[in-house]
């Protein structure tokens, strides 16, 4: 059955988002930097206000490379003892290329936990070649939209990317309500939203009704 992941920055979000039955959430904070680790606080928090799985966001800069690779590995480690067991994460190189090294020294502090490699993969330097060797990192999910600028332009890439399955693919990033039924029919089973379940944008909270919207889009 398709699933619908929704960005949440704290509880209300959070209890938003299950109340329009939403299936999972990603956790993160200042969406001003494209999303970036929240508190532990935080995750706390909305931990205690859902029964949704949580996937919490481990980045630190804008970008795809890792401000301080050596805190955000303290982070998930905390976030672990926290109680967190779902992870997004994913960098590149100054070359454009997916950082194996950079992203497997993140992975050694999840070990037995689900992960996201997220659109890092949209931004390197070829889609296609970064798919092969992220398959190879360890996530069960790759967030994309099939090209940095979003799911419109990427809309054949997706296609193709859906086919080389595993790991499976979770599409977002400018996802529009009109796309669903095009990437149904291609495979797609795992979408993202964000802005979309926000209609009074980034400083509103999610709203319910806009959630149950799009989870009746998947049906």
């Amino acid at each position: 059955m398709p699933i619908l992941e929704v960005i949440a920055l704290n509880a209300t979000d959070a209890e938003a988002a299950q109340e329009g039955g939403a299936h999972r959430l990603e956790l993160v904070s200042d969406m001003a930097s494209d999303g970036l680790t929240p508190s532990i606080a935080t995750f706390k928090e909305v931990r205690n206000s859902t029964d949704l799985p949580i996937r919490v966001m481990l980045r630190d800069a804008k970008g795809f490379a890792p401000g301080n690779l050596k805190q955000l590995r303290r982070q998930a480690w905390e976030l672990r003892e926290a109680g967190a067991t779902e992870f997004v994460l994913g960098f590149l190189d100054a070359g454009g290329e997916i950082d194996e090294g950079v992203t497997l020294n993140l992975v050694a502090e999840l070990e037995g936990c689900a992960w996201t490699f997220h659109r890092a993969l949209d931004n390197s330097n070829d889609v296609f070649r970064s798919w092969g060797i992220v398959k190879t990192l360890g996530c069960d999910t790759v967030l994309a939209a099939g090209s940095p600028k979003g799911v419109e332009d990427g809309l054949g890439n997706l296609k193709e990317l859906v086919a080389q399955a595993p790991p499976a693919l979770l599409v977002g990033g400018g996802l529009q309500q009109h796309h669903v039924p095009e990437l149904l029919a291609a495979g797609v089973t795992g979408f993202h939203v964000g802005s979309a379940v926000r209609p009074a944008g980034w400083e509103s909270p999610v709203e319910m009704a806009s959630v149950r919207e799009w989870v009746n889009r998947l049906v």
